[in-house]
């Protein structure tokens, strides 16, 4: 099936039916995630207990993160539970602003 890009950058890719997490899996394998596998979806400050110094994976068995070597220097952490899964993603983006125009619009 043929996706339209509404927004890309070197962590996310946002297509109008779900986003693709890069360098989800080890070692450097994507994971995508449809819109309508999306419980919920939060915007977080960066903080020691929200995961601004994980790099890659998880501490703690609840939440993932993607690989981004620059998470402790971003603006936002976003969290996201599944229908389909119990352990929520945890991610950056590049785009902070960009990206939850983009979501908000998704519902």
């Amino acid at each position: 099936m043929k996706r339209n890009t509404i927004y890309s950058d070197n962590l996310v890719k946002v297509y109008e039916n779900g986003i693709r997490f890069r360098n989800y899996y080890f070692p450097f394998g994507s994971k995508f995630v449809e819109f309508s596998d999306i419980l919920g979806f939060e915007k977080k400050s960066p903080a020691f207990l929200n995961g601004k110094w994980r790099i890659w994976g998880t501490s703690n068995f609840m939440v993932w993160f993607p690989l981004d070597w620059n998470r402790p220097r971003r603006n936002s952490i976003f969290l996201i539970r599944l229908v389909s899964q119990r352990i929520r993603i945890g991610f950056t983006v590049e785009n902070t602003e960009r990206f939850i125009e983009i979501m908000e619009s998704k519902g």
